[in-house]
């Protein structure tokens, strides 16, 4: 199948092509940053199947997908799950949530070879539902480059939200980039003495060495307490 990655994220459009390359039934085209250029090239050539991501500026994937004439075999991928019905409406073969491990990415791609025939319609196929982490585990692993990085969540010191990746600070003066959601993190992180206390920031209360009235201090790094999120945090600390 020859396929397009439509991603606005530098690191995820290397990782899809990474993965495109290990599967020999797919044949990379071309690539695009957002999906306004990629309109007039899906419309001119035979394409099959689209890697997509939604949240990207001025103009959507979803945007995308209603304005092409010709409607490949569309992937969706993203750092929410918020749009999972509304893609599956529109006849997305699959919904991927980033930071996609290769065995997702693989079953994806077999639901689109299952899918695909001459006249390029789709069969509306329900996403797996990503499983759970297990609640007593001390660490995660997240997508860094092309491996997976094991983070002990006692070394994390905080994490800082850039639009769909997050960066993770730990105690050895590094971080790792990676692609996830800050929600996600919250959720997996806020019963193992971490605490969202800004829109782009998550903290380990641990490493806190002192409280002014707007900022915590961590290490050497001054991480303001936004009003949104002030009295949860406080009241984790009993302040």
């Amino acid at each position: 199948m020859k396929c397009v990655i439509i991603d606005d994220e530098p690191l995820a459009v290397e990782l899809l092509e990474d993965f495109v390359k290990k599967v020999d039934s797919l044949e990379l085209v071309n690539t695009f940053n957002n999906a306004i250029d990629a309109v007039s090239f899906i419309n001119q050539n035979n394409i099959d199947l689209i890697f997509l991501d939604i949240q990207m500026p001025h103009f959507s994937g979803i945007d995308f997908l209603n304005t092409i004439e010709k409607k490949p075999l569309v992937i969706f991928t993203t750092a929410y799950s918020d749009y999972a019905v509304e893609g599956f409406n529109l006849g997305a073969v699959d919904y991927l949530v980033k930071p996609i491990p290769f065995h997702r990415f693989l079953k994806a791609v077999v639901r689109a070879q299952q899918a695909f025939n001459p006249s390029g319609s789709v069969n509306q196929i329900p996403a797996e539902t990503a499983p759970a982490p297990e609640i007593d585990q001390d660490f995660m692993f997240v997508r860094a480059e092309y491996e997976n990085v094991k983070l002990n969540f006692a070394d994390i010191l905080f994490i800082e939200g850039l639009k769909d990746y997050v960066k993770i600070y730990t105690t050895d003066n590094k971080f790792t980039l990676t692609l996830i959601s800050l929600i996600k993190l919250e959720n997996l992180l806020s019963s193992k003495g971490f605490s969202r206390i800004h829109r782009s920031y998550i903290i380990n209360i641990k490493h806190v060495k002192s409280i002014q009235k707007n900022k915590v201090l961590i290490s050497d790094k001054r991480i303001p307490i936004s009003e949104s999120y002030k009295s949860s945090f406080f009241e984790k600390i009993n302040l």
